[in-house]
């Protein structure tokens, strides 16, 4: 990824979450924690989805590949902050930087447009319940995924090509614990006006894009579970949506407030890029399995399965 040449600096220094050594050390049990927790639920979705024959439906092929890019996406920022933490200099190279705002936002976008493609799948199983299984064929679910992949990545080809147009020259610290393209403007000594635009008008697309199918899905959604004349049904249907509604909400929530707002380096910036860097990577396999009865009993089949072996 070549810089242009009137670029001045060589790294960014990073002002990480803080500068006392004690909390440092505590940040760092925490953060490693929910990494730890991040990969193994992730992977244990993964593979349940995968080798479960009874999870072989659209609903979970969607979810496990949800799993993936959560995977890739606290990947990318949670080792870089752990690395800090236990560093007295946090820095990284313009190049280092730069690479980290792609792929954060080829991870994002992928999640976002897959939690999108799941309000579809909701909708289609609850409203014609009788047509699923045409309507979601096999094909139609590997496109849909392919398409999230593939819009994700011409949007973090349009914002790396952003970044790589700015010109660094004097202003080295990034008020922030990791490389986000909001936090390298002030640092840009060229104009950044159109760069602000461009961006903001593709988080604009990009949320609205995800978002408009969310919100329309939910409200056919919702009018049809109200419809049912069944307490036990509306519960059972309530209880399969509220899942993805929550992932959707921490999910695209902190995203729109981190990248719409104004950078200043608050406290508000760094807590709502953990929340969708960090935690809801975290949370989603969580919050997909705990209200699930079919994920609780596939994770027991599997987990019986292997240790099997060890017997």
């Amino acid at each position: 990824m070549a810089l242009r040449n009137h670029s001045i600096i060589t790294e960014f220094i990073l002002i990480g979450l803080s500068d006392d050594p004690h909390i440092e050390a505590l940040l760092f049990v925490l953060f490693l924690g929910i990494y730890i927790l991040t990969i193994m639920g992730n992977l244990t979705m993964l593979l349940v989805v995968r080798t479960d024959s009874h999870l072989h439906t659209p609903m979970y092929f969607f979810l496990s590949n949800l799993s993936f890019p959560d995977l890739c996406f606290s990947s990318v920022t949670v080792p870089k902050l752990l690395k800090d933490l236990l560093s007295e200099k946090k820095t990284i190279s313009v190049e280092g930087c730069l690479t980290q705002v792609f792929f954060v936002f080829i991870t994002a976008g992928t999640e976002a447009f897959l939690l999108s493609v799941m309000a579809y799948d909701r909708y289609v199983a609850i409203c014609h319940p009788l047509l699923y299984g045409q309507l979601m064929s096999n094909q139609l679910c590997v496109k849909l995924v392919l398409a999230s992949w593939g819009l994700a990545s011409l949007s973090s080809v349009v914002i790396v090509l952003l970044a790589i147009n700015l010109d660094f020259c004097e202003a080295q610290t990034v008020q922030h614990y990791t490389c986000e393209l909001p936090s390298l403007f002030p640092l840009s000594c060229s104009d950044i006006s159109i760069s602000i635009d461009i961006l903001i008008c593709s988080i604009l697309l990009h949320g609205f894009g995800t978002f408009l199918p969310v919100f329309f899905s939910y409200t056919r959604i919702v009018s049809t579970i109200l419809s049912i004349s069944s307490t036990t049904g509306r519960s059972k249907a309530f209880s399969t949506c509220s899942s993805h509604l929550i992932a959707v909400i921490l999910f695209v929530g902190s995203g729109l407030i981190r990248y719409l707002m104004p950078t200043s380096g608050s406290s508000l910036d760094l807590l709502s890029s953990l929340q969708y860097s960090a935690v809801t990577p975290m949370l989603n396999p969580l919050i997909y399995s705990l209200k699930n009865m079919e994920v609780k009993a596939a994770v027991k089949r599997t987990l019986g399965k292997y240790l099997q072996y060890f017997r």
